[in-house]
């Protein structure tokens, strides 16, 4: 099978063109792949196949085989990648994952999609179906203990369900590779969460680690970044329109407020190198 290795913001996955051929244990090569020692190297693989509901669908997993609901970073990549191998001649394009359909706008630089901008839906801000077990109908800033300290956490789900942590100093700082996990299997996210730390600069700028679910620390989570951007907005820490500042780049989140608008997010979308592999 021939395979793309693309990145948005350092968060990295491995790509195939599906649609006329197919990969008969997706799971399997999802975790053969993501090795960075046996094989391929990355945050997960992404098979891009023919959609039902749009002109594509993205299918994620994660490193460890689980199937992911969305990737912000990965749709960019996906919409790049029909554009680029020319799949299709469009610039605004729409994308199927896990039956929702997103629409991507990509801008166009001598022939190749340079960035794009995702119009990522209306976040859901109801605790049960997000799900987080919570008393209240939201989780907005609510307490939450984690190997003996208490945290206060806001909860999103842009597709994936999003624990979202302000706390004071540079999340370089903070022991993510102990308490991620914690935050992951804590019982009270019956489908495991994905957790975003993150310091406010000012108004405008956000600073961001995260842990994702299935895959562990990533440079970068486009999902996690508009939920983060929501939380923050949601707390009144943050104008409409942020720049999220992550390991691995920066990406532009806008959305109004009100809970029935969309999420928007821009940033890049890279090809770092093609090949050829065995299955």
């Amino acid at each position: 099978m021939k395979f793309t290795k693309m990145h948005g913001c350092g968060n990295d996955y491995v790509y195939f063109d599906c649609t006329k051929n197919e990969i008969k244990d997706e799971s399997a090569a999802a975790k053969a792949l993501s090795d960075r020692h046996f094989g391929i190297g990355g945050d997960g693989i992404i098979i891009i196949k023919k959609g039902k509901k749009a002109e594509f669908e993205m299918v994620m997993y994660n490193a460890d085989g689980s199937r992911g609901a969305m990737c912000g970073n990965g749709i960019r990549c996906v919409a790049k990648y029909v554009y680029d191998h020319k799949l299709t001649d469009k610039t605004s394009i729409s994308i199927e994952s896990m039956g929702a359909v997103k629409y991507i706008d990509v801008a166009v630089e001598n022939g190749e999609v340079k960035s794009a901008r995702v119009d990522m839906g209306a976040p859901i801000l109801e605790s049960k179906k997000i799900p987080v077990l919570t008393d209240g109908e939201r989780a907005v800033n609510v307490p939450i203990t984690v190997d003996g300290r208490e945290y206060k956490m806001t909860c999103v789900s842009m597709g994936n369900p999003h624990a979202v942590v302000f706390i004071e100093n540079s999340p370089k700082e903070f022991p993510l590779e102990k308490i991620g996990p914690m935050f992951e299997n804590n019982s009270v996210f019956p489908d495991r969460t994905n957790t975003e730390f993150i310091r406010v600069i000012d108004r405008k700028n956000l600073e961001m680690r995260v842990w994702e679910r299935g895959s562990g620390e990533t440079l970068a989570c486009g999902t996690g970044a508009c939920a983060s951007a929501v939380a923050a907005i949601l707390n009144g820490y943050a104008d409409n329109d942020v720049t999220v500042h992550l390991l691995g780049g920066d990406l532009e989140i806008s959305w109004s407020g009100n809970e029935d608008d969309s999420v928007f997010m821009t940033g890049p979308a890279t090809t770092v190198f093609e090949g050829e592999i065995k299955l």
